[in-house]
């Protein structure tokens, strides 16, 4: 199985820059390559990856998008002196040539090629271009915003034509809005573009009405242009992870594209001059996460902008651990989204509706009197530099941590009759027979007669020691009595002084953990049956959900909409996974729950399954191993109508508590 991730860098793209006086391009260094460089170097990531080959670019390659014209211009810089170089920079917008700009241009998109090759052959699963120039602005027959070549958008062209792809999702987290890429597919039903963006009504850059909500595409590809304003600056982690769950990922789980390629700007991050924005670099670290699961995890991310050096740095890193598979840090700060980015949210979602089967029984409506309407922005000042770069030393300090030594943990109460992927170790110690006795009997008055249980539970037990003290990452349990081995994990766990645990239990409860409202334990049911009934507490909901697996999946809805942002309001330091009898989602809603919820205490994850189904183990355990790209989990269909009014209902009842479930301004 392909898991390697794939790096592109080459030193030559640092050799231009700016070579007259102009505010607007100085921030355009070279330094933007050389620092991300080295700080993946500091990460020990350099040497996990594979490293590709960088080429230049065909003029083939790169009339895909642009003009022959156009082309012809940038090759002609190359034997221009200073002024002439100024002067043709100046019949653009926010543009700088130098002599090696077409050469590096060359090099920006060719390297950007190689990853595309290297992904869809299969080299390689996932990959990363440190590339310069960046290439989101630039259009047909102009430069635009420091981009020379649309490296992005030239690469969608590439995998079409090469590779025969007919959908591809390209996500744009760059704070500027790349219209360069949206006026290039904006007809175009094949590609998927989605692009969050500083817009202030149309007062930042590049102050284009096109830049608005409701630009949605033009044509045929009407509905598959996404674009999300942010109408304020300060826009932090929360505001990001709601933008995906409400908006983006609905969306393109329903696309189901076959690539997905990354406007990876980092100017979206703290501190950046140009975005003046909050989010701290492990964001892009669960951003990337969240991605993965779509296209079998065949994820190109390709640098775009990032102007503040040392958070460029530590979110270009953050990206590539995520991609090698590391742990996803704890997202820090309040997950509550601030009203603007409701309001953005709430404006998206309701100009789509009318295109995407998720969003049919939506019933939002359109907010033109938004809250920031006549706000300016322009008196606060950008946080200075260096305050930026004390911060982040102490930040990312906090929130890395060593990978544990093993990576899943399986328990079994009989003889392994499933194979174990590398990376897998099964328990083979218990804790003593007495101790799972007591556990057990603590649920169960009668006595305990059933040898499987009890060895299954003892090992368990030591298992979860070893979980709670990150001696291993996560662990899957075979049990005979899976709601009896939730409720005594929950237990020993609280006991062992953890202080957030979500337990989701799938199907019937026979056994149900002893549950207080003190905060310490969020507990989810999951249920097909109608007459189901939960008590509805901050800490304790039922959702009413049944799929029909042979009829394709609707669940990722479900998961975007109430199930993740539920659990990222909640914050846990570790996830119980029980899958029960009766269960009304099917083995594959089962494993994208599992490894979704792997962007949570830092991977911590217990499974619990039924000890008969040896076949959702090998799945649990690929998923848990390889994630996110072991599987594709589709194919996915739109949420019946029954399953929405009963989401619908479940919202009502629990967002007041839970934030990031809200994605409607009032």
């Amino acid at each position: 199985m392909v898991s390697s991730t794939a790096l592109v860098y080459d030193e030559e793209m640092m050799s231009y820059k700016l070579l007259w006086e102009d505010v607007e391009c100085s921030i355009e260094v070279p330094e933007r390559l050389s620092c991300s460089y080295k700080r993946l170097q500091h990460y020990d990531l350099v040497n996990r990856c594979v490293q590709l080959p960088v080429r230049e670019a065909t003029e083939e390659e790169i009339t895909l998008v642009h003009s022959a014209e156009y082309l012809d211009v940038v090759k002609s810089t190359q034997t221009m002196n200073i002024e002439e170089l100024k002067r043709t920079s100046q019949k653009y917008i926010a543009a700088y040539f130098h002599q090696n700009s077409y050469r590096c241009a060359k090099l920006a998109l060719g390297g950007t090629l190689q990853l595309v090759d290297a992904v869809l052959s299969g080299e390689v699963q996932n990959g990363m271009a440190l590339v310069r120039p960046p290439g989101h602005h630039s259009q047909r027959s102009q430069s635009n915003g420091f981009c020379v070549f649309n490296n992005v958008a030239v690469a969608a062209k590439y995998a079409k034509n090469k590779y025969k792809l007919q959908r591809i999702l390209i996500v744009d987290w760059d704070i500027h809005h790349g219209q360069g890429i949206q006026y290039i597919f904006e007809d175009d039903p094949s590609v998927l573009y989605f692009s969050w963006h500083r817009y202030e009504h149309g007062s930042y850059w590049p102050y284009l009405r096109d830049s608005d909500y409701d630009c949605i595409g033009t044509g045929r590809g009407t509905g598959y242009n996404i674009n999300l304003p942010w109408n304020k600056i300060g826009m932090g982690n929360a505001d990001y992870i709601a933008a995906f769950f409400h908006v983006l990922l609905p969306l393109a789980f329903e696309f189901n594209p076959e690539l997905v390629l990354v406007s990876a700007g980092y100017d979206s991050g703290i501190g950046d001059p140009e975005g003046r924005m909050s989010a701290t670099p492990e964001c892009f670290s669960h951003l990337t996460h969240l991605l993965m699961h779509l296209a079998g995890g065949k994820l190109c991310a390709i640098l775009e902008g990032g102007y503040h050096l040392r958070s460029l740095a530590e979110s270009v890193s953050m990206t590539v651990r995520t991609l090698l598979g590391d742990p996803v840090p704890r997202l820090s700060g309040e997950m509550t989204p601030c009203y603007s980015a409701l309001e953005s949210i709430q404006n998206a979602r309701h100009v789509h509706t009318p295109y995407w089967k998720c969003l049919l029984h939506d019933e939002t409506r359109s907010l033109q009197d938004v809250s920031t309407k006549g706000v300016s922005e322009d008196g606060r000042s950008p946080a200075d530099a260096s305050v930026v770069d004390e911060f982040l030393e102490s930040h990312m300090k906090k929130i890395l941590h060593l990978p544990p030594s093993i990576t899943t943990c399986v328990v079994s109460p009989g003889e392994h009759t499933f194979g174990l992927l590398a990376g897998v170790q099964g328990e083979e110690s218990s804790t003593p027979r007495e101790q799972a006795d007591a556990a057990i009997s603590a649920f169960k008055k009668e006595p305990m007669n059933n040898e499987s249980l009890l060895i299954s539970v003892g090992k368990m037990l030591r298992a979860l020691d070893k979980l709670v003290s990150r001696q291993t990452k996560n662990c899957i349990t075979l049990s005979p009595d899976v709601c009896l081995s939730a409720a005594v994990a929950v237990q020993h766990v609280l006991h062992l002084g953890a202080e957030r645990m979500f337990c989701v239990i799938i199907g019937d409860v026979d056994t149900k953990p002893k549950l207080t409202n003190d905060g310490k334990t969020l507990f989810l049911r999951i249920s097909g049956d109608k007459t189901s009934q939960t008590i509805q507490s901050q800490y304790q909901t039922l959702l009413k959900w049944e799929e029909n697996p042979d009829e394709g999946s609707s669940f990722y809805y479900a998961l975007f909409r109430f199930i993740l942002p539920l659990a990222y309001s909640f914050q846990p330091d570790l996830v119980i996974i029980a899958s029960g009898r009766n269960r009304s989602i099917g083995t594959k809603d089962i494993a994208l729950l599992t490894s979704l919820l792997q962007g949570l205490a830092e991977g911590s994850v217990l499974s619990i399954v039924q000890e008969t189904e040896g076949k959702m183990i090998e799945v649990l355990s690929n998923v848990l191993v390889s994630y996110p790209s072991a599987m594709d989990f589709g194919p996915y269909k739109a949420p019946s109508e029954e399953c929405m009014q009963s989401l619908k209902e479940t919202c009502a009842a629990t967002q007041t508590e839970w934030r990031m479930l809200q994605c409607f301004a009032k």
